[in-house]
């Protein structure tokens, strides 16, 4: 009886032992939480931001101040800062002569015009002239006449110096004396003629040798040209 109760006895011991290392061996402990928990990721995704790339370097920088600001300045002040101006009036010495080859009369037939640069800079002419009659030698008291223009115009620069001319043909006046208009109206003497140019102001000449006769109050001109007619 006494070995029978000590083989019950070991036989609850063992059984004992066999139950406790079986809890022991559960899953969902503690230490086991942790480390699945220290496997997460820890970095976070940040937004680009559109303000810096987008609107100040593309837009705010290249499109307003680098086009425009370049265009400005070379458009403006580089073609036209160098461009050589039309003469004034005030830069121009005018005088006038009767041309060797006129019309048949006793007027003046044809006159030739010569404009001189007196500055120190270049400048330009150009076109056909407008023509009036003064009468009495008063600018102010012009008589319009007429123009037909006749050839091309082109610029002509002068430099400090440089000369340049025009021709002007007038309906010659006949006969002797006070002399006649083939037309039949009366014919017309001016002291001086008010020669205007292009940009370049109007012009009070005489002739060096007599006064303007014509008729009908009409002139043929040439544009103002580097070479003398």
């Amino acid at each position: 009886m006494q070995k029978s109760s000590i083989r019950r006895a070991a036989m609850a011991m063992a059984a004992l032992s066999a139950t406790l290392v079986m809890t022991a061996c559960q899953p969902g402990d503690a230490d086991t939480g942790s480390d699945v928990s220290s496997q997460s990721p820890t970095a976070t995704a940040s937004p680009i931001s559109s303000g810096s790339t987008g609107t100040s370097g593309s837009t705010g920088s290249t499109g307003s101040s680098g086009s425009t600001g370049s265009t400005g300045s070379t458009g403006t002040s580089g073609p036209a800062g160098t461009a050589v101006k039309t003469c004034a009036a005030a830069s121009l010495k005018a005088i006038a002569h009767q041309a060797a080859d006129h019309p048949a009369g006793t007027g003046t037939g044809a006159a030739i015009v010569q404009f001189t640069n007196t500055t120190a800079k270049s400048c330009v002419l150009q076109g056909h002239p407008t023509v009036a009659g003064a009468a009495n030698g008063s600018p102010e008291l012009n008589v319009p006449l007429k123009v037909t223009p006749t050839g091309s115009a082109s610029p002509v620069k002068l430099s400090p110096g440089g000369q340049a001319w025009l021709k002007l043909t007038f309906v010659q006046v006949q006969g002797e004396g006070d002399g006649y208009c083939e037309s039949g109206s009366a014919p017309v003497i001016y002291p001086t003629m008010v020669i205007g140019l292009p940009g370049a102001g109007k012009h009070q000449v005489a002739l060096d040798d007599g006064q303007f006769a014509e008729c009908d109050g009409t002139v043929t001109a040439t544009a103002v040209s580097a070479t003398r007619p």
